[in-house]
């Protein structure tokens, strides 16, 4: 897959949460986990993702700086928060980012048709092909 890209230059971080997001990646969550297997070291398409990034004031799930890309995994702690939820997305798109959700439902049943929307979505976002 070819990144012909720009990446969002500089975006807001609050150091405070540094040592949060560190705990989060240590925790074991199994779908990020299962997820983070099919991508990390640049397996997937030799895209570079970094786990629990701390963007302004949010921690999100996963991150591609190639292209400005937020990728959330979205399970049960995301239940009756769609107040929160919703302003957290308008803040991130705000800064320029698109946002990509996944259920834990998917990543724990249906990982190859996860792995193949991602890659439809890049393409259909980015014009990236395979």
């Amino acid at each position: 897959m070819s990144l012909a890209t720009s990446p969002t230059k500089v975006l807001p971080y609050e150091s405070r949460l540094k040592d949060r997001a560190k705990v989060l990646r240590q925790a074991r969550n199994l779908p990020e986990v299962l997820f983070w297997m099919q991508v990390t070291k640049k397996r997937f398409h030799k895209i570079d993702f970094d786990r629990q990034r701390v963007i302004g004031p949010y921690i999100v799930d996963f991150y591609i700086k190639q292209l400005s890309l937020i990728i959330e995994i979205d399970g049960s702690s995301h239940d009756n928060k769609q107040v929160y939820d919703k302003r957290r997305e308008d803040y991130l798109i705000s800064l320029g980012l698109k946002v990509y959700r996944i259920s834990v439902s998917d990543i724990m049943k249906k990982m190859e048709f996860v792995i193949m929307g991602l890659e439809e979505y890049l393409i259909k976002e980015y014009g990236i092909s395979p």
